[in-house]
């Protein structure tokens, strides 16, 4: 197919001379836009489907490889590249265009794919989820900065529904299919299974995706050291984020000096692109970005609702084992609730935002209904049921798919010559913030537990116990049925007594999870409620696109609020 041009120059939003905008007519035909959203929709498919269908099956693959010692790597390798090379991606889409890129990220992902699946050792697993992630990096962010291209920001809005559905069909049916495929076949087809769907996306991309390319023209410079300067900071970063309170104390030299050396390197990375901009060359991330006021208070509030509501709903199927009592079968279907009405909620925002043209106030609701969720998780204790829970995650799901999909759609209406930097900039803020919370939350569950869990337990079976107190000091040990048989074993020579102190040293477990877990949910609900006030500093200017003539001022003040870039 012949390569398309937009019928609207992004440097030029509108006409001013009372004509009808350019942003009012479509960009490109329907016909191609529908083919081009069906590759863009199985693209985002495999990329949220591998980040839950891995999981399920990582103990059989320990097993099968015996490597139960670099258990999480597999997971870690996975995310360090594909976190790390987000910002690269998404510069240089807006150099060279959307399409090679793209494409480029859809080879990396299905050639690590398959080599994930070939694998004969942990090693090999390992370095090849890495470059998995070398490709995934690009799938998500420039999948989203390509609806960019294709629609107008008003017109985005009615997409928001069907990425949203994607990211729910892929949260219930990675778990389940994960499992299946393991089960019923080996757990080598929990890779093998991206590549019909992604060489089937990839000819649809190929033959009929428009290039996407920036109208702009001009020379081209790599700005190598400042990708190296970036990838060297954010590694580090990350493992220390991951390794501290599991591997290593909080306190340790080797969490401190990981982030010391990210502290150095990031500071370093944020001068020489500081640098490069004031010589009007292409910095990975224009520090600039951060000037426009719209595009600073979303990254805050992206991050920051990305450590409180990963970091809160990860720990709830622990909550829903350990506590409740679901089995871990059963666990695998808890976030259903959450999923659906995060869907839900996302059609429900998206059309809202195409029919008003506005945004703040679907954010700030967005952000109170999650709020709300938290609350209603807090009360939950030894004693909460399953429909506790799952009321508490509707509301949460809600929500979630109210206002968190709205920040990409914010930050392009707002930063239009910069679409492909501004989106994966959020996203990689998003990615960083998630890791944060992950991290910091299981050291907050820890110190909530131990404290509960010892003054739960009575005290005489305190001090029959001793030193083999400090093994039940980990409340993962409530979700395996292995180690609760270990822990029978251990309590044989106590004879008559074996029994009941197993049960009393169970139920303390119970109790100090429940404690844990409650401490989790008030920090992250804090988070909540600083992200909430933040949303009040968002400056709204009219989606651009709209049908009222009294939008065609809304261009002018979002072009005053933005760094003067020309992206070639």
């Amino acid at each position: 197919m012949a390569t398309l041009s937009p019928k609207s120059n992004t440097g030029n939003l509108a006409s001013g001379r009372g004509g009808i905008s350019s942003d009012e007519q479509p960009r490109y035909s329907q016909r191609d836009t529908l083919l081009t959203m069906s590759g863009v929709l199985m693209v985002m498919l495999l990329a949220s489907l591998d980040q839950s269908i891995v999981s399920p099956a990582l103990p059989r693959i320990a097993a099968d490889l015996q490597g139960f010692d670099r258990y999480t790597w597999v997971t870690t390798a996975y995310m360090l590249t594909s976190t790390v090379v987000v910002p690269l991606y998404g510069k240089f889409s807006d150099m060279f265009g959307r399409k090679p890129i793209f494409l480029f990220g859809v080879v990396v992902f299905l050639i690590g794919s398959a080599l994930s699946g070939l694998s004969q050792s942990m090693n090999q697993l390992i370095a090849f989820r890495a470059l998995q992630g070398i490709g995934a990096g690009a799938l998500m962010p420039i999948a989203i900065a390509i609806v960019g291209d294709l629609f107008t920001p008003r017109e985005r809005g009615k997409w928001q529904g069907i990425t949203g559905a994607v990211f729910g069909v892929s949260s219930i049916l990675g778990p389940a299919l994960g499992g299946w495929l393991t089960e019923a076949l080996s757990w080598h087809w929990i890779f093998y299974v991206n590549l019909p769907v992604g060489i089937v996306a990839m000819l649809v991309l190929i033959f009929l995706m428009p290039s996407l390319r920036t109208s702009a023209t001009g020379p081209i410079s790599i700005d190598y050291l400042g990708a190296a300067l970036l990838i060297a900071g954010t590694v580090p970063l990350l493992l220390g984020f991951t390794w501290a309170g599991s591997l290593y104390a909080w306190l340790s030299p080797q969490i401190i000096g990981l982030f010391f050396v990210a502290v150095v390197l990031i500071a370093l990375f944020i001068f020489y692109e500081a640098r490069l901009e004031r010589q009007r060359k292409q910095p990975i991330i224009s520090p600039s970005l951060f000037k426009n006021s719209i595009f600073a208070v979303s990254a805050i509030v992206t991050a920051i609702f990305g450590m409180a509501l990963f970091g809160m709903i990860n720990f709830i199927p622990l909550f829903a084992q350990g506590v409740v009592g679901v089995s871990v079968s059963a666990s695998g279907f808890i976030m259903t609730p959450l999923m659906l009405t995060s869907v839900v909620g996302s059609v429900l925002s998206g059309q809202l935002v195409s029919r008003l043209g506005r945004y703040k106030w679907i954010a700030i609701t967005g952000m109170a209904i999650s709020l709300l969720g938290g609350l209603l998780l807090l009360p939950l204790g030894v004693d909460a049921t399953t429909t506790q829970l799952a009321i508490a995650m509707v509301v949460m799901g809600l929500g979630m798919g109210f206002g968190m999909s709205l920040y990409s759609l914010i930050v392009q209406n707002a930063l239009p010559h910069m679409i492909g930097e501004a989106t994966s900039a959020l996203t990689f803020f998003r990615s960083i913030g998630s890791t944060i919370g992950l991290a910091a939350m299981g050291s907050v569950l820890s110190l909530g537990y131990l404290p509960a869990f010892h003054n739960a337990l009575p005290a005489t079976t305190a001090q029959a116990l001793g030193n083999k107190l400090a093994t039940f000091d980990n409340p993962q040990l409530l979700l395996s049925p292995n180690a609760q048989e270990q822990m029978q074993q251990m309590f044989q020579p106590f004879g008559s007594q074996a029994g009941s102190m197993y049960n009393q040293v169970m139920e303390a477990m119970r109790v100090g999870l429940a404690v844990g877990v409650h401490t989790v949910f008030i920090v992250s609900l804090f988070m909540m409620a600083i992200a909430l006030v933040a949303l009040f500093f968002l400056k709204e200017i009219p989606l651009r696109g709209a049908r009222s003539p009294q939008r065609k001022a809304a261009p002018e003040r979002a072009e005053s609020d933005m760094p003067a870039l020309a992206i070639h």
